[in-house]
């Protein structure tokens, strides 16, 4: 296994030294490198990176804010903070840091930040394909019939790790860039299922289809607000009082689901 590595450092010396120690570690194929934290959010979004090598303090937004943006991905990369400052430690890994290097950086102090990240990789491939297993045996019985097993959660992902979501504490499931999420009262989730599969999943006599890119718990709305040329605007109950769209050709189907 090779790590796909972005390098993020403003200052040119520091990216090249780093590039050259790497190099000396192996089992690192560095594919990117950024001089701040915006051109490497763009990068992150474009790639699956398995490792980030961070420096804290860049113009703009800094090292640890991009830290804590990149948690909200769908698959984040490992944080490894190459910095000049020791004061930032506690901090970096409030947003999930593996490791925190000083500069000048050793190459012994790399290598052994290289390896965690490894190990972290590796242990997460091996659950995958355990899942997988796992998840394929319970699908077939003794006879090798397969029998469909259906509970009423649906896994989530938050801060690098799966939770499971009752139907009842989902207040909508939507579309944003390409990706699903579900929204709980006061949290975003992101999701890997489709809206179509997720539609599949969940009770059809409680979630609603209002629109393409929206799936909507009946019981979680608040208010039916017309909107324009047919349409209109579901205030549910979350903590922001968020509105749900429903498109002109679900809202024939809405009317007569409410009786209205």
């Amino acid at each position: 296994m090779k790590l796909k590595a972005l390098i993020v450092d403003d200052e040119y010396p520091a990216r090249q030294e780093l590039r050259y120690m790497l190099g000396n570690i192996g089992n690192v194929e560095i594919v990117g490198e950024a001089t701040n934290a915006t051109e490497a959010l763009a990068l992150i979004r474009a790639l699956d990176y398995s490792v980030l090598f961070l420096d804290i303090a860049m113009p703009g937004m800094n090292g640890l804010e991009l830290g804590a943006a990149i948690q909200e991905l769908p698959r984040p990369p490992h944080v490894i903070f190459v910095t000049a400052y020791d004061e930032y430690a506690v901090r970096a890994f409030e947003v999930n840091a593996v490791d925190y290097i000083l500069k000048p950086v050793e190459e012994r102090r790399l290598r052994r930040a290289v390896e965690k990240v490894m190990r972290l990789c590796q242990e997460a491939s091996a659950q995958e394909v355990a899942g997988a297993a796992a998840g394929q045996a319970a699908r077939s019985d003794g006879d090798g019939q397969e029998r469909v097993i259906k509970i009423d959660r649906i896994p989530a992902e938050k801060q690098g790790k799966t939770i499971l979501v009752s139907e009842s504490d989902i207040f909508y499931a939507f579309t944003e860039q390409d990706y699903v999420y579900i929204k709980t009262f006061s949290e975003k989730l992101f999701t890997r299922f489709t809206l179509k599969e997720l539609e599949a999943r969940l009770n059809p006599s409680v979630f609603f289809r209002t629109h393409r890119c929206y799936l909507v718990n009946l019981h979680k709305v608040k208010e039916v607000v017309p909107f324009f040329n047919g349409t209109y605007n579901l205030i549910v109950e979350d903590k922001e009082r968020s509105e749900v769209p429903v498109s002109r050709a679900q809202a024939k189907k809405l009317r007569r689901i409410l009786g209205f």
